[in-house]
Parts: C-alpha cells; structure tokens; sequence
C-alpha cells in the first residue's frame, strides 16, 4: 500500500475552488450593505444582513474562466513578485549576504549562543523586511559545516534558519509577499501599524532561540540525547573543511544599499502612502545599485534577475489561483452568506476570544496554503469582514493572517521551503517533527496573547 502524499499546493487550491464553485449551488445567496472605509475600500455594515432571491447559478466553465480573470485582478501583487524575486536574486549573487553572515561566524565562532543568535536574528530580520525564504537554502551547508564544527547536530543547524525565517515572517513589518498583500485587501495603509510589529518581533526571536539554545547545549553536553542519534543519512558533513567568506568593501556597499533601502522604504509609506509601484521602483533601484557596486555585468545581473523572477513563478500561480476562490465566492453572492454564518457564533464571544478563534483558523488554513501572498488572497476577504462584524479591529485581523502564516511555516510538510531544507539536511520530518511542535504551541500562546494586547490598544 502506497504511504499518502501530501497533494501540491496548486491540486489543493483547485480543489478548494472546486468546493466553493459547489458552496456557490448549495449555500444560499446573501449580501450585506456595503459602507466606504477611510482607506478607500467598502466593509460590510454590521446588522444588515440579507438573504437574496434565487439567482442563476454560475456555469460550471467558470472554474477554468476565473483563472485568467485573477490573474488579472492580483496583478499589481503579481508583478511586484517577480521584481522582489529578480532582486533578491541579484543580492545573493553580489556574495554580500554570504559574506555578512561569514563575518558573524569568524567573530563569534568560540560563543556559539551569541553566533546562533546573531544568524537567526539575521535570518527574522531579513524575511521581516525583505520577504526572504527560498533564498535561505543555499545556506544549508554552510550552517551544517559551522555545527558539525562546534559538536551541534543538524537539527540545530536548521533549526537556526528555520525558526528565524518563520519568525520573520509571522512578525513581519515590511514583508512585501505577506503584509503588504494583506493590509491592501483589507484596506488598510501599507506598511501601517509597523511599529506594534516591530516592538513584537524580538521578544518572538528570543522565545523561538531559547527553544533552539536548550536543545543544543543538551545535546552538545550528550549526543546520545540528538533526536538524530541512531539515523543513518547520506548527508556527510565535517567541520573541518569550513571556510569564511571574505567581507569585502563591495559588500558593505551592498548592505549599506539595502539599508538605505529600507529607511527610504518606511519614510515613503508612512510620510508619502508610497504603494507598490514606487515600492517596485524602490527594489529595481536597488538592484541596480547592487549589480554595479557588487561587480556584476550587465548581462550576468540581467540573467540572475530573471532567474529569479523566474524561481517565483509558483508564488505567482498561487496568488492567481488563490484569488479565483474569493472571486467565486464573490461571483456566486455566497462570501457574505459564508461571513454571516460563521461570524454569528464569534458574535456571542468577547472579541478578544473571538481574535483567538480566528488565530487558530488561520494556522490550521497554512497547512493548505502555505504560500503566503497566496493565503492572504483567498482568507483576507472572509476574514476582514467577520473582523467588522465582531468588532476586531482590521490590523488586528492582518496580524492573526500573519501568526498563521509565518509560524506553522516551521511545521507544515507543505511548506516546499522546509521540505527542502530538511532534505537537503539529512533529517526526517518525523525527527523534526517531535522538535518543532513544542515550539509551535509556545508561539501559539504567545501570539494569542499579543492578539489580546492588540485588541486592548486599539491597534489600526
């Protein structure tokens, strides 16, 4: 008997178009009133809801019309995609973010607690801002040479880069793949609330590393306690043969760039309601500085640009599949239904309860979409409504969107990006498995709690 696989993440989103073109001749149709917000986009009045008289039903060929039809509608998001990804590409080829990460190893290699922390750090903080992931990969040998060098196992490895870039995203306050789409959705400013993020993130880090720390000094002192004692792998690493990248001053000028980027970045939204056509604007520029300072040809930037955008083509689909099973819902007069009858139970709870609900949604709902522009695509438009209807505070909603997202990245085996880590380490899922999962449950308590304390500031 064939063990179960996990179907792609596009098979899962057509399927659950698939349900919704069904909800769309089950569920009867109703509509709210609509109400203009202070950010240019229209929320459901509380109290108005109405069941319509029968309509015709969509024809069954929608399924494959409202495709090219999303896409179309996520373009902005779309496009800005493959910009993010054709830059990010050209900073990983500029050898600037490997040469950063070899300075910590060589000034801190005899401390490992405080090497770790600066990676992982490192690693939040540039998915926080930049929206990084898959780039991580390449890392993998290097952090497992570094390990095996200080008696860590891979696991801790890993767990370094791992735990940081799911951190990062989940208390992500820049992040153009996750925030950026969600706030648009909601109507909300892009980039507001940053600060409340921003205040959030490092006590997020610190629990995510103590996690990680009380691991490896178990193990280090007693290798037997590794949950990978006893696994035979293919993966042969020795911490011999590490060598540091060279820092260069063309790296420092890269970084410096990127720096730069991001204040002219947080100035833009939060002073000029800069979107994401001068956000996209603000990335080529960057690249383009990268590309001459970092020493690359013309052509040699041109093609690793397209590399890539190219890489995020998947991202891409995934956004535009995601969309069709709102614009069903929507095209169907059903997503309101959908809001009124979920949303009616939330009612009866305190919205502080009620945020909590809609936290554990969402973590249940990354383990379908774990494609984070693609996730707030197809929850944000339901999510945002019951929000209203509960009383939750928009930013509020996006910050449960976020949690959900960012932190099950860690655990989900649809996530491709872990998938790939994993294997590329040697570890079973199971072994991490048993790992992760307690981490999960304290970040799941954590960010409850900062849901409540959003809540109880009035974030917006």
């Amino acid at each position: 008997m064939k063990p179960f696989a996990v179907p792609h993440t596009l098979v899962l989103l057509f399927g659950i178009m698939s349900l919704a073109y069904l909800a769309t001749w089950l569920v009867p149709p109703g509509a709210y009133e609509m109400a203009a917000t202070g950010h240019g986009k229209d929320a459901v009045v509380p109290g108005t809801f109405q069941y319509l008289e029968s309509t015709a039903r969509l024809p069954v060929w929608t399924l494959l019309t409202v495709i090219p039809r999303a896409m179309a509608d996520a373009k902005d998001i779309i496009f800005s995609v493959f910009i993010f990804g054709g830059v990010i590409a050209i900073l990983q080829a500029t050898g600037a973010i490997d040469a950063a990460i070899g300075v910590l190893l060589r000034v801190f290699q005899t401390q490992w607690t405080w090497l770790l922390f600066g990676l992982m750090f490192l690693f939040a903080t540039f998915s926080a801002t930049f929206g990084m992931a898959e780039e991580y990969i390449g890392f993998v040998g290097v952090l497992l040479v570094l390990c095996a060098a200080l008696k860590l196992d891979a696991i801790v490895a890993v767990g370094t880069m791992v735990i940081g870039y799911a951190v990062g995203y989940g208390c992500a306050v820049l992040n153009p793949f996750t925030v950026f789409p969600a706030q648009e959705i909601s109507g909300l400013q892009p980039g507001s609330g940053f600060w409340f993020r921003l205040l959030m993130g490092p006590p997020m880090v610190l629990i995510g590393f103590h996690h990680l720390w009380s691991y490896a000094r178990r193990t280090q002192a007693d290798p037997t306690r590794s949950l990978l004692f006893g696994v035979k792998s293919d993966v042969n690493i020795s911490g011999d043969s590490f060598e540091y990248p060279l820092f260069r001053p063309k790296h420092a000028m890269v970084l410096g760039g990127m720096i730069m980027t991001l204040v002219l970045l947080v100035y833009g939204v939060i002073v000029h309601q800069w979107y994401l056509i001068e956000l996209c604007a603000l990335f080529l520029g960057l690249g383009i500085f990268a590309s001459i300072v970092g020493g690359l040809s013309a052509n040699h930037a041109a093609e690793t640009f397209i590399k890539g955008a190219a890489g995020l083509t998947g991202t891409a689909l995934l956004i535009g599949f995601a969309r069709s099973i709102g614009m069903i819902l929507e095209e169907g007069q059903v997503l309101h239904t959908i809001v009124h009858n979920v949303s009616t139970p939330l009612t009866y709870l305190p919205k502080e309860v009620a945020a909590i609900v809609m936290l554990f949604i969402q973590n249940l709902l990354n383990f379908f979409i774990p494609s984070g522009s693609g996730q707030a695509y197809a929850t944000i438009p339901i999510m945002a409504p019951i929000g209203d209807l509960v009383g939750i505070e928009r930013q509020v909603t996006v910050l449960a969107f976020q949690f959900g997202d960012g932190f099950t990245n860690m655990i989900v085996p649809t996530n491709p990006v872990l998938m790939g880590i994993l294997g590329i380490a040697g570890i079973p899922y199971d072994r991490w498995f048993r790992f992760i999962w307690p981490l999960i449950i304290k970040l799941f308590i954590a960010s409850a709690i900062i849901m409540v304390i959003a809540i109880m500031v009035g974030l917006k």
